[in-house]
């Protein structure tokens, strides 16, 4: 099987196709899910010497990990601020530093194996409401004074324009120490390193279920594996297949496009560089140029299992709304990725009895903190669990009415954020 059209497929680095899982097989840790998640606990399990197993239903980042805009922000989905409201300073800045550990993972990750993925420093948040145009200097203010965080400044409205030409944005916030990445070649580079470590890697092997022992079997339709650990690293595309945890995340779709090749100096004049960008709108657009000099855009969201039927069509509005100046400029990919929400938008990792961990719900931070759990879970696996008890700890509320309800829900309160977005 062959991945989804999208610009990241097109322009794909290494894609090995792996075996389908045919037999019955023995292994330390079964790893269910083969995005960053599953890849990561995978890897970084072999390198603590466990004898893994990874089954993927499709390919290789196959879901929102090999489809994703491929921005990597710096602190959870949930600000921190907001954390300290919540949870107070102290562990508002546990959460900080284990971002900025999600960080380094990535950086060290793509330097050890030498992963061709197109990592760029800086991000850029444009506010797009005039009532919040003075909170950036507060907010950099406050990463510098509370987090030890200096690498983020506060732009007025002239220098955000200066940067990014659109009308949108009242002011910004300039962070140097986020990045971004071409997201499907990093996870090929994940998984080249973890078939190196020793992973045996099996595609198109959809698992159908498995049992609550110890060691517990995990069936596909091929074959079977017995393991004393499962990681369940599914996210998005969980499905029926764990029951206890599905009514904790809200799967959503969401969409990108990339333009045709702009040219250097009309891309230049676009964006000052090659830092991702998103507004602050609650259906986030977000947005970058590629090293061939597209603007690949993100815009636009559903809450049902099927995509649009023409994505540009759906895309294309949002991308103008904020660039007028492309009206003329052909669409050369669209595509869509399915993601998962939790309800406060913190991540849900745990473990659930007698052997099974998960993690899921990254609410759109999946690059880092969804490449960091599949860390801390092969941490706690393998021994210490500090980290992973921190992630744990964390209050994850069901959905109102369960995974039978929360899609009308979830299209209300879409609805309701929406108008918001533009009044």
């Amino acid at each position: 099987m062959s991945y989804p059209d999208s610009y990241y497929a097109a322009t794909a680095v290494g894609a090995v196709e792996h075996p389908r899982l045919l037999e019955s097989i023995r292994a330390d840790v079964c790893v269910i899910g083969g995005g960053f998640t599953g890849l990561s606990a995978a890897l970084n399990l072999a390198e603590q010497g466990m004898d893994v197993v990874l089954l993927e239903a499709e390919r290789v980042a196959f879901g929102a990990s090999g489809r994703s805009g491929g921005l990597i922000g710096s602190g959870q989905r949930m600000g921190p601020v907001e954390m300290e409201e919540k949870f107070g300073l102290e562990r508002s800045r546990q959460f900080w530093g284990l971002a900025e550990a999600a960080k380094a993972e990535i950086r060290e990750r793509v330097a050890k194996h030498e992963i061709a993925c197109d990592l760029c420093d800086g991000q850029l948040e444009g506010i797009h409401k005039k009532r919040h145009a003075g909170w950036p200097e507060q907010y950099a203010r406050a990463l510098a004074e509370r987090y030890d965080y200096p690498h983020v400044r506060a732009l007025d409205r002239e220098e955000t324009r200066n940067l990014v030409a659109t009308d949108d944005f009242v002011a910004g916030i300039y962070d140097s120490q986020a990045m971004t990445v071409h997201p499907l070649n990093y996870a090929l580079g994940l998984a080249r390193a973890a078939t190196d470590a020793g992973v045996r890697l099996y595609e198109n092997s959809r698992v159908s279920g498995y049992s609550q022992s110890d060691p517990a079997t995990i069936s596909t339709t091929g074959g079977s594996v017995t393991a004393s650990f499962i990681v369940l690293a599914c996210n998005g595309y969980l499905d029926k297949l764990e029951p206890r945890v599905a009514s904790k995340i809200m799967p959503i779709n969401n969409f990108l496009i990339a333009t045709e090749p702009l040219g250097a100096e009309r891309a230049k004049k676009l964006i000052a560089g090659r830092f991702g960008i998103h507004d602050t709108r609650f259906v986030v657009n977000y947005f970058r140029l590629s090293d061939d000099n597209r603007l690949l855009f993100g815009g636009g969201e559903n809450y049902r299992r099927g995509f649009p039927k023409d994505i540009a069509s759906f895309v294309r509005p949002f991308m103008l709304a904020l660039f007028p100046q492309l009206g003329n400029v052909r669409i050369d990919y669209a595509w869509g990725g399915t993601l998962s929400v939790t309800v406060n938008r913190l991540p849900h990792v745990g473990r659930l009895k007698p052997n099974l961990y998960f993690a899921q719900g990254f609410s759109g931070h999946g690059i880092s903190t969804g490449s960091f759990a599949g860390k801390v879970i092969a941490e706690a696996i393998t021994g210490t669990a500090s980290r992973f008890d921190v992630f744990a700890s964390l209050p994850i509320h069901t959905f109102p009415g369960g995974t039978l309800l929360r899609y009308p829900g979830m299209v209300l309160g879409m609805l309701y954020y929406s108008i918001k977005d533009r009044l």
